[in-house]
């Protein structure tokens, strides 16, 4: 479409163009379920991040009086009884301090009442069932990958999936010459950041994790930094889920099995 022309014969001129392109890949389109635990995910990510945003408004005000308490929500509460004890704390200050707080302790019980729900579709949908089998996918996780791909068909193969998710790393190359960048970080960011962290959980469990994956982990830790590790990681899981999805079959550790599983436990 040109520039600065948005009308309907641009449009379609548009369209034409490309539907002539054989590589362009559609978005298949979503069902009203599909949409509906979609939206769950939608609003449960941005209650948490309200939290995390109330979380270090509250943090700063505290910090600027000289009030500090180790980082975690859970600490809020010691952070509270810090400015309540405080006599030199502002009265305007403890008013808005207050305020946050309040705020900050009413989401938690909507995060949990949306999470129940994600939860209860993550275990009747069977492709969700199948991607909770990998390690390092939870519920979450597995429910908000079932209702985004809506047809798996669409990925010619497990790097493209990976691709999609941006979790390959950018080239660049002239003169022959290739070199291979930061990861791009294109497509759907809510599962890239869910794959990471679950990532990023599974190498601090790498001792226990007595599997091939856990073997292929331990042997990268001990040769790259911790943070590549952990994105070269979950690049592996989501070929994996790649391939559960293709297939219509459950994860198989290869190894010991048992091990594997009670790590995931």
């Amino acid at each position: 479409m040109k520039k600065g022309k948005k009308n309907d014969p641009a449009d379609a001129a548009a369209l034409c163009a490309v539907a002539s392109r054989p590589d362009m890949i559609f978005v298949p389109v979503k069902n009203i379920q599909q949409q509906g635990i979609l939206a769950l995910h939608s609003a449960r990510s941005l209650l948490v991040k309200q939290q995390t945003m109330l979380a270090n408004a509250m943090r700063g005000l505290a910090t600027e009086f000289g009030l500090t308490v180790p980082q975690g929500i859970g600490r809020l509460e010691e952070l509270m009884a810090l400015v309540d004890a405080d006599k030199a704390f502002p009265d305007k200050a403890r008013l808005v301090f207050t305020g946050l707080f309040e705020q900050c302790r009413a989401l938690p019980e909507s995060i949990r009442a949306f999470e129940v729900e994600i939860v209860t579709h993550a275990r009747q949908d069977e492709t969700a069932r199948r991607l909770a089998t990998i390690p390092g996918v939870g519920p979450i996780t597995a429910s908000l990958i079932a209702a985004t791909v809506v047809d798996i068909g669409l990925f010619k193969s497990a790097r493209h999936f990976a691709a999609w998710l941006g979790l390959v790393p950018r080239q660049y190359s002239t003169g022959g010459k290739t070199r291979l960048g930061r990861i791009t970080k294109t497509g759907n960011r809510e599962i890239r950041r869910l794959l990471v962290l679950g990532a990023t959980s599974m190498v601090y469990r790498t001792p226990q994790w007595n599997s091939v994956v856990g073997a292929w982990t331990r042997g990268m830790l001990e040769r790259r930094p911790v943070r590549l590790v952990t994105v070269a990681l979950a690049n592996k899981m989501a070929r994996i889920a790649w391939a559960l999805m293709t297939r219509k079959e459950g994860y198989r550790a290869k190894g010991h099995v048992a091990a594997a599983t009670e790590a995931v436990a």
